[in-house]
């Protein structure tokens, strides 16, 4: 997988899923966000729950894009000086900006695991719908670890920067 081109068509084919997926997750939250404030000016009557289910969908929408920004390198990163660097010291550059999204992402994965257990096993749901928070956010957590997993790919086979 080492191929430029098997990696630019895995990138071109995980971003298409994924704006699909993000893109109906936005028309749902939009619908529940007319649902909720017309109901609450029109009958003062909001959606039920119409706060967890756009809490729940923005959290939803911010995790499925997280693997597709992470196979394209598109998390912030400060390149003050990469223009004055040799092609060999911006490669040293891309490999420890993604060793540090490896770190930061396994730290973070490993933070929400035990926060989703910790919640999980109090029984905790949210307050109107009665949603489980635990194991949302263990998905979540699954989540930053899969894209740990895809940087430090990523950094393993050297594959070229995802937005050149």
């Amino acid at each position: 997988m080492r191929d430029p081109e098997a990696i630019a068509d895995l990138r071109a084919r995980v971003g298409m899923i994924t704006a699909a997926l993000v893109g109906l997750m936005l028309v749902a939250l939009t619908a529940i966000t007319v649902l909720d404030v017309g109901g609450r000016y029109l009958f003062n009557s909001p959606l039920p729950g119409g706060t967890e289910l756009t809490e729940i969908l923005v959290m939803a929408v911010i995790f499925t894009g997280l693997p597709a920004i992470t196979l394209d390198d598109g998390h912030v990163t400060a390149d003050l000086l990469s223009q004055q660097l040799t092609p060999g010291g911006r490669r040293l550059q891309l490999l420890m900006s993604r060793l540090a999204a490896v770190v930061a992402l396994v730290l973070i994965a490993w933070q929400m695991w035990t926060h989703g257990a910790r919640l999980a096993g109090y029984g905790q749901t949210t307050v109107y719908l009665h949603i489980p928070v635990g194991p949302v956010i263990q998905v979540a957590a699954v989540v930053c670890g899969l894209s740990a997993a895809i940087v430090a790919g990523l950094a393993l086979l050297r594959a070229p920067h995802g937005l050149e």
